[in-house]
């Protein structure tokens, strides 16, 4: 089944790919919808025994039929189920909710949600079952099933919805889910809620929206925070953001920057943005050769580096940051966890990795973590100075359309894609070079993305 009531789903056995039985389905978790956009459906509460409850992503799922809820993996987290702010039960919230229908103002309960399995393998709740009060009485009407945008009461962006609600519902959600949902609000209440976030925060989710909205939101804050929380994003995602600007109104937010801030990102502002040196960071984790692998390991823990970028040390000579001393070599992660925590990093070192030129294309970035199996990689310049470090997800963003984050994949592509050409197998390359494509080649100015 593609569509399914969800309290019809209640009870259901929950059984693995080869048929054994896990628990039984007790409900399930939606995000919280803000605006008129369906609400994803996350996944099920799932009683195993008789009394744990446990969560089931939506994506372990891979049929629901009026018999059973079959699972792609028999391995399931027996972590007890804990609902988060951002998240909302269908049957222990949504039934029995009091809504109203909109096209003709009246009071309505919610019967039953029906979700609806979407070619990007999201469910997302698309329609409610609702029965409308009838008189003073309460008696009720018939059941309608109407679209989600028919119904009001259920959203956060209902009319008297207060900024300082949004901003807690926002509080304990991923960056990239906050973006999802400020892309749902008007502008004006897009502006307030920006205004109520804090410098760091505004700054990660900045990183996740699409450039139109990136600039928007810059431009209604006032110039000293504006860079203020340019300073606090990524450089390179600070850069493709500046570069997306006029030169006037980039140069005024690069001078209120702080030097050490806006050095490393007027440097990335100097290579095209499809190469290593317009995709790399400038903040790599480095050392020098008689760091510990203790020390190394503790940079690693940091929390506010992303996984990606902990997967690999390197090595160079003084001084640390980039462009550093002579470049020496990469540790990887895998291989400090091996070694014991006083010995030096210079005696693990992998000297022998392929470096990134700064001036590498996408194509060429895209093979090389291809060849070796790498979700991160040194860009060292002619000097033999490291300048930064490329990771997987900054070529993702490159091969992707301008408007993944908005749009659905095409279901004919490789999964959204743009793989350049050269970078598929000859077969692959011809059939590609031959089918039509609405993918557009990126504008750029002054070598960086538009």
């Amino acid at each position: 089944m593609t569509r399914v009531f969800v309290a019809r789903m209640v009870g259901l056995p929950v059984l693995g790919p080869d048929g054994e039985n896990i628990g039984r389905v007790r409900d399930a978790v939606s995000a919280v919808s803000v605006g008129p956009r369906p609400p994803r459906v996350l996944g099920l509460v799932v009683g195993v025994g008789s009394r744990r409850r446990i969560f089931v992503p939506m994506l372990r799922v891979t049929a629901i039929d009026a018999g059973a809820v079959t699972l792609s993996t028999g391995q399931v987290n027996l972590r007890p189920f804990a609902q988060r702010p951002n998240e909302v039960l269908v049957v222990g919230e949504m039934l029995d909710a009091a809504v109203r229908v909109v096209d003709h103002d009246a009071d309505a309960t919610v019967a039953d949600v029906l979700m609806e399995h979407t070619r990007s393998r999201d469910w997302l709740i698309t329609r409610l079952a609702v029965t409308e009060r009838l008189g003073r009485l309460g008696r009720r009407g018939p059941v309608q099933v109407l679209p989600w945008a028919a119904v009001s009461g259920l959203s956060l962006a209902e009319e008297g919805q207060g900024t300082e609600q949004l901003l807690a519902t926002f509080e304990d959600m991923r960056p990239a889910d906050v973006a999802q949902a400020l892309l749902d609000l008007p502008q004006r209440r897009r502006h307030d809620v920006a205004d109520g976030l804090g410098d760091e925060r505004l700054a990660d989710v900045l990183e996740e929206l699409p450039a139109v909205e990136q600039r928007d939101l810059l431009r209604h804050l006032a110039s000293e925070r504006a860079a203020d929380v340019l300073e606090a994003m990524d450089p390179d995602d600070a850069a493709d953001l500046l570069a997306d600007l006029p030169d006037p109104e980039s140069e005024q937010l690069l001078g209120l920057m702080e030097p050490e801030d806006s050095q490393s990102v007027r440097r990335l502002l100097t290579y095209s943005a499809d190469t290593a040196g317009g995709m790399m960071t400038p903040e790599p984790i480095v050392l020098t050769p008689d760091s510990t692998v203790a020390e190394a390991l503790a940079r690693v823990r940091n929390p506010d580096i992303t996984p990606a970028l902990a997967s690999m040390v390197f090595v160079a000579r003084p001084p640390s940051a980039t462009p550093t001393g002579r470049y020496l070599g990469c540790v990887h992660s895998q291989r400090l966890l091996r070694e014991a925590p006083f010995a030096l990093v210079a005696g693990v070192l992998d000297a022998e990795l392929t470096r990134l030129h700064p001036d590498a294309s996408l194509t060429e970035v895209t093979r090389y973590f291809a060849t070796y199996n790498l979700v991160c990689g040194p860009v060292i310049d002619d000097n033999d100075h490291l300048l930064g470090a490329v990771t997987v997800d900054d070529v993702l963003d490159h091969l992707l359309p301008e408007d993944w984050r908005t749009q659905d994949p095409d279901p004919t592509t490789t999964g959204g894609l743009r793989v350049p050409p050269s970078a598929l197998p000859a077969g692959k390359a011809a059939a590609k070079a031959t089918a039509p494509s609405s993918s557009t080649a990126r504008p750029s100015r002054g070598g960086r993305r538009a």
